[in-house]
């Protein structure tokens, strides 16, 4: 063994995989004990999947030579820290079963270019990403608030130091899809059980699954726990976004990137990257400043972050402050569309859905850090809208008004509501409604019609009642929404308008929580991981804030096996579970 027959000049035999592997762990001495067969076996296995061989191919004649199978040991003893002999030796194989990620260490086809050309990095060409939790893990420890808390400080390791912004939604249009899976989960790319492949994530790019992150529902996920068998969510979340924004592996032992799990990384409050990975995503996207200039102007500065648990408790905790309200609880103080988004307020705070009905964080919104002129004893507001004639916003509270051009306070203000020709006493609701450009002020059972472009009162104000048949007669919010329908909202239910009519649509009242803030539960079996949409309208159902529709998934095509995926913490289970 280890002879070649003599065939005249050209290219070496190839040899069996296993009688190559078997000559080169014997090149090691007499004194190294010789790997079992099926170590041998799979060993090959293991450096084709991971990028260092190309597969074997007996039918078209193509198997591995000595040389390349040596280059290959050699290549991966170096990418994992050990002394590159171009042997399998023991610490080689324990280097194989070790868990780790399941992508390739080295780009594919890199053996065929004899590694000479690496493709580019890919990244997102835009800056503002939104992140959804679509499907959570099942009989966890780990409750739903702490793992969107976890993806929530695992985005903020990066975003702290490049100019990316992160934010949080519960329609199924999210640029980060994460879920919870078993086995066969419909990308072409299996889980395998405990032990194994532990979670997988998509580079940016064209295809539909671009930075998509996928974790093992088979695993012990753990979070400030002293379970060693257990896998750190936190962690593994940190490696996955890394991939989802661009990162592929690194050898450096110290970088969160190695392909290797690393075990816990510590306090996700006070975590670090290390400098070689902080100078990897700068070479992508740059350098963040104090003050990211990518931000938007109508974003709110600071929305408040999400709690975590004690360590002793892996369980969801609640909220930091006693007043901070929950988007399911009851009626909201106001409602508004400004700037063709929609405002619900709650106490200090708010919440706030995009223009295609999607909200931007399940957390609420601090509402004097929107709108810094607000003053800080606030504690609530009466009704808010956007003026018609100006485009400005105007708040109510009690006998005063404030008035906003976006964010920045008008000087001059609180006034007097008189200045509408409204009685002192405040106002439950107010909105413009396009068919008449009228804005309607409501009180108790009372409406007033207004023209915001001659500062009057209509003459006929105040009236009796709303004048849309089947609105409640009194009120606590109305708004205009972007479909053209007027939305009108009395304590958990919602009444919708459509545009021009006089009277409510059939099919309402609805839950205004459900259909709007997506909050409840589906049915018992229903398809937890089916896509989502958020907003008005009786076709919504909801899982624990995400709006949940019968869909079916799209069939998969090959530029989805084209974008092969970052498969994390993913060493061979066979391997790692050999007797």
């Amino acid at each position: 063994m280890g002879r070649r027959a003599a065939r005249g000049p050209g290219p070496p035999r190839p040899w069996p995989p296993l009688l190559l592997l078997l000559a080169l762990a014997a090149r090691g001495g007499s004194a190294a004990p010789a790997p079992r067969a099926e170590d041998l076996s799979r060993g090959v296995e293991w450096l084709s999947k991971f990028g260092y061989l190309p597969p074997a191919d007996p039918a078209a004649g193509r198997l591995q030579t000595q040389e390349e199978l040596s280059k290959a040991i050699m290549a991966m003893q170096q990418f994992g820290g050990l002394e590159a002999t171009g042997i399998l030796d023991e610490a080689t194989l324990a280097l194989m079963r070790t868990p780790r990620c399941s992508v390739p260490d080295l780009p594919p086809l890199a053996w065929a270019r004899r590694r000479r050309q690496v493709p580019a990095p890919t990244k997102w060409n835009k800056r503002n990403l939104s992140w959804r939790v679509r499907t959570f893990p099942r009989g966890s420890a780990l409750g739903r608030d702490t793992v969107r808390a976890l993806m929530y400080y695992a985005l903020k390791v990066w975003s702290d130091i490049a100019p990316l912004n992160f934010h949080e939604v519960a329609g199924s249009t999210a640029d980060i899809q994460i879920d919870f899976s078993k086995a066969d989960h419909d990308d072409s790319y299996p889980f395998d059980g405990p032990g194994g492949t532990v979670a997988h994530a998509f580079f940016p790019g064209d295809h539909h699954a671009a930075g998509d992150t996928h974790f093992d529902d088979d695993e012990a996920w753990t979070f400030r726990s002293s379970d060693a068998h257990g896998m750190d969510l936190f962690a593994v979340a940190v490696h996955e976004f890394g991939h989802a924004i661009g990162l592929s592996h690194v050898a450096a032992p110290h970088s969160i990137m190695q392909p290797y799990y690393q075990g816990p990384v510590g306090d996700p409050l006070r975590y670090g990257l290390p400098y070689e990975d902080r100078v990897r995503v700068w070479q992508l996207y740059g350098v963040r400043d104090s003050v990211s200039p990518t931000a938007q102007p109508d974003t709110p500065e600071s929305e408040e972050p999400p709690p975590l648990p004690e360590p002793s408790s892996n369980r969801s905790s609640t909220p930091p402050g006693k007043d901070v309200p929950h988007r399911c609880d009851a009626h909201f103080d106001a409602v508004a569309q400004i700037r063709g988004e929609a405002f619900f307020f709650k106490g200090k705070y708010f919440w706030r859905l995009t223009r295609d009905r999607h909200l931007v964080s399940l957390q609420p919104a601090q509402m004097h850090r929107f709108w810094r002129g607000l003053p800080l004893q606030l504690d609530s507001v009466d009704a808010v809208y956007e003026r018609t004639s100006d485009h400005k916003i105007v708040f109510f509270k009690g006998d005063r008004y404030w008035v906003f051009k976006d964010n920045h306070a008008e000087e001059g203000y609180p006034r007097p509501i008189s200045d509408f020709s409204l009685p002192p006493g405040g106002v439950d609701a107010v909105f413009s409604w396009p068919h008449n450009d009228r804005t309607y002020f409501f009180k108790d059972q009372l409406y007033w019609r207004y023209d915001d472009h001659t500062r009057r009162m209509d003459p006929g104000s105040p009236a009796q009642g709303p004048p849309w048949r089947g609105v409640p007669s009194t009120l606590d919010d109305a708004m205009r929404w972007s479909d053209g329908a007027s939305y009108f909202f009395r304590g958990q239910e919602y009444w919708k308008v459509q545009d021009g009519e006089m009277e409510v649509a059939p099919g309402y009242p609805q839950s205004t929580a459900r259909d709007w803030l997506v909050c409840g539960e589906p049915p018992e079996g229903e398809d937890s991981g089916a896509s989502a949409r958020a907003g008005p309208g009786p076709q919504g159902r909801s899982q624990d804030g995400f709006a949940v529709c019968s869909c079916s998934s799209a069939a998969h095509t090959p530029a989805l096996a084209a974008a092969w995926p970052l498969l994390l913490l993913g060493a061979l289970g066979a391997v790692a579970r050999a007797p």
